[in-house]
């Protein structure tokens, strides 16, 4: 099958390999490019681990997540052969993306200055725990970790709680979003001036940069932020925002003034001047504490009527399981399914934008190891078919 989206005719060379780099590149490919994924012999080393140990027919689940429309080949880095492949591949590429440990490159003949000198027009993506540079340099790189340094995880939890980092691997995930938009502006740019350029991306950098409000609240105060007792999820914010029980489940309750929210619900004590604020931090344990005891008294079906009838800022708080069957997910196509060689259908995330011009589709599922080997060689390589034929033929 054809690629197809937007960025169809762009070759990306992804070294890339656990979550920050491949989330990326599956998005590049999703939108189109064409996403040759160079792996190690015994593959991405997220082939090797899985989301609660789930392996269907073998397979990780973890890496299908992150690794669909992509093409396979397994190279041997520490061979003259194997460095010389990827060099074709270079060659043909508008984009690399590598998230190897900073040096690792450099000390395989693939670095910038190298490759620039190859290929004057590529845009060069590292991606890194901390940096390229800096005291933290050697200190290995991941998610928790960068999450842990930004000081994110404080304003999660209740007062007293452990600091709470994300469940989602909100540092490397925010990274994939950044690599993305950097590397699509440095194509822009290069169609204006004729020339690639390297850019740099980090987990930690990509953490602190998300929490700009929190952090520059903080830089304004001067103080850290005190997380609430009772729970409220923003440790910057105050009544009545936040989650409450019903009498089946949970309700969400975003910014509305204490006052009007309390009319609507029937809780006078709050239905004066004194509470016209969307914000209130002073008291707002007690405040949320009364305001849930009456959202317990009813389902959370019967809250989203009364409230939204009144233009009450609120939601439903839906599991996986009921997030799969919400009306609006289904209607807006998150939810797809695809056939892959060894699983067979695999259901997933779909598409968070939409082009009316270049549609998306899922075209290849995530690749089992070196299954491209041959085709990338005739297209990349100057490889004869007895040549691609022997190196078929390694182990």
């Amino acid at each position: 099958m054809e690629q197809n989206g937007p960025l169809k005719g762009l070759v990306v060379a992804d070294f890339s390999q656990l979550a920050q780099g491949p989330w990326a590149t599956q998005m590049l490919g999703d939108m189109g490019a064409e996403i040759i994924k160079i792996e190690p012999p015994k593959g991405d080393w997220m082939r090797h681990y899985a989301y609660g140990n789930l392996y269907p027919k073998g397979e990780s689940i973890s890496f299908i997540s992150f690794n669909r429309n992509k093409k396979s080949i397994a190279l041997d880095m520490k061979t003259d052969e194997g460095k010389q492949i990827a060099k074709d591949i270079i060659a043909k590429a508008d984009i690399l993306l590598e998230n190897f440990r900073p040096g690792v490159m450099e000390r395989l003949g693939l670095g910038y200055d190298n490759m620039k000198v190859l290929n004057p027009k590529l845009v060069y993506c590292s991606s890194s725990g901390y940096g390229a540079s800096g005291p933290y340099l050697k200190r290995p790189g991941q998610d928790l970790l960068a999450q842990s340094i930004s000081g994110g995880p404080f304003l999660n939890g209740k007062k007293g709680d452990l600091p709470v980092v994300t469940a989602v691997g909100q540092a490397d995930l925010l990274t994939s979003l950044f690599i993305v938009q950097s590397v699509l502006a440095a194509i822009y740019s290069r169609s204006v001036t004729g020339k690639g350029q390297k850019i740099e991306a980090n987990l930690l950098s990509s953490a602190v940069g998300f929490h700009t409000q929190e952090i520059t609240a903080f830089l304004h105060k001067g103080e850290n932020p005190e997380r609430s007792e009772s729970g409220i999820p923003n440790p910057w914010l105050g009544a009545p925002y936040g989650l409450y029980d019903t009498s089946d489940g949970y309700i969400a309750i975003g910014m509305n003034t204490v006052r009007k929210l309390a009319q609507v619900i029937g809780l006078d004590k709050y239905d004066n001047e004194a509470f016209n604020s969307n914000n209130i931090i002073e008291g707002r344990d007690d405040i949320r504490n009364d305001f849930n005891a009456v959202f317990k008294t009813k389902t959370t079906t019967k809250w989203l009527d009364i409230l939204l009838a009144e233009d009450i800022w609120c939601s439903q708080v839906n599991s996986f399981k009921e997030m799969v069957e919400d009306p609006q997910i289904k209607h807006n196509n998150m939810i797809l399914e695809y056939e892959h060689p060894t699983i067979g259908k695999v259901k997933t995330t779909g598409f968070p934008v939409q082009f009316s011009d270049t549609p998306q589709k899922i075209d290849k599922p995530a690749p089992l190891l070196n299954q491209h080997a041959e085709e990338i060689l005739k297209h990349f390589s100057s490889y004869t078919d007895e040549e691609i034929k022997a190196f078929l033929k390694q182990k």
